[in-house]
């Protein structure tokens, strides 16, 4: 079949079938796959990050807050997971306070290239620190990693397999106890034809960086779902060049899915997070300052050019906070020893 419908057994001469998760680990990480290559995520979608820095300065204020949390200590580290251009970091340096800026300790996680232009003070490396205290920025990052696909069939849930030269699919064998564990969790499907996607990577990567705090906060920005309202047929898609493209794991494009974000929440209490809230981007951007509103008709008499850079600032923030696009994404914000900040809570 072709990909988003439901499986069918399909015969190809020389077709490999993979599972998901394997295809699309090949596809994106694999020797010349889509990330390893340096494509940058900004090439092909809009991210945040790239809509506005004021996406960076709303991350600059919870770098504060968690900078009073910790008592201003020596060394405070800024970890950019998914890093991509290096871009939230080089904003965000641009705009905290010096006496911060000092003392914190940038660090971009990435296995593309490290582009020319990073700053050189930030540190550029493929696998995440051993030890964070400080704040950690998880953009877009887990909707990048591979999971597999399951489909209820006539003959019970089986795991989808894809030709990952075509994106052809076909069933494949019953799901792991694992998967099956974690479906029955959080996603359960009904009837035949209902597909889901194994969350159960994505939980282990979060967990992986809750682990390695020693104290601070975790945030992950991402699509998502909830149990409550999962996608009867999932999420896989893929994007290039700025367009929506077939969901097909043969390196040509980025291929991703959203994130059972509680059930990463879930991973992340599990693996020592002290304190934690899922909301939307558009209530956490809004609480950070960001509101859309347009400064008074009045301003611009009194002052043009301020009534400009205004207008500007909640044009962009309309962009970050829309409902129906990037303010729709969800946040996962999780601490270690030290409080939520005040900010996301009000």
């Amino acid at each position: 079949m072709t990909p988003h419908g439901n499986v069918t057994a399909v015969a190809a001469l020389g077709t490999e079938w993979l599972t998901w998760r394997t295809a699309m680990e090949r596809a994106l990480y694999g020797n010349g796959g889509f990330y390893r290559r340096g494509e940058r995520p900004a090439e092909h979608f809009r991210t945040s990050v790239h809509a506005s820095p004021r996406f960076a300065q709303a991350i600059a204020r919870l770098l504060i807050e968690v900078d009073a949390a910790l008592g201003h200590p020596d060394r405070v580290d800024l970890v950019d997971v998914g890093a991509g251009s290096g871009r939230l970091l080089a904003n965000v340096l641009a705009c905290v306070p010096s006496g911060l800026g000092s003392r914190l300790a940038p660090t971009a996680v990435e296995i593309a290239p490290r582009p020319a232009d990073v700053p050189a003070r930030i540190v550029w490396r493929p696998d995440l620190p051993s030890d964070i205290t400080g704040l950690a920025v998880a953009n877009e990052w887990l909707d990048n990693v591979p999971l597999d696909v399951v489909e209820h069939t006539p003959d019970g849930v089986r795991t989808v397999l894809v030709d990952p030269a075509s994106g052809a699919e076909r069933t494949g064998p019953e799901p792991s106890a694992e998967d099956r564990d974690w479906l029955e969790r959080w996603w359960p499907l009904g009837e035949p034809g209902d597909r889901a996607e194994i969350g159960h990577p994505r939980c282990e990567a979060w967990a992986s960086v809750i682990r390695r705090f020693s104290r601070g906060l975790a945030i992950a920005v991402d699509y998502s779902h909830s149990r409550r309202s999962r996608p009867v047929y999932g999420t896989l898609a893929g994007y290039r060049d700025g367009s929506t493209v077939p969901a097909v794991p043969d390196g040509s494009c980025d291929v991703t899915a959203h994130v059972a974000l509680d059930a990463c929440a879930t991973a992340g209490e599990r693996a020592g997070a002290t304190a934690g809230l899922l909301t939307t981007q558009r209530a956490a951007l809004r609480s950070l300052g960001l509101s859309g509103a347009r400064p008074p008709i009045e301003m611009a008499s009194r002052d043009p050019r301020g009534y400009l850079a205004a207008l500007c600032h909640a044009g962009e923030d309309a962009e970050l906070i829309d409902p129906s696009g990037l303010g729709g994404f969800g946040w996962l914000a999780q601490t270690v020893q030290i409080p939520l900040p005040a900010s996301l809570t009000e």
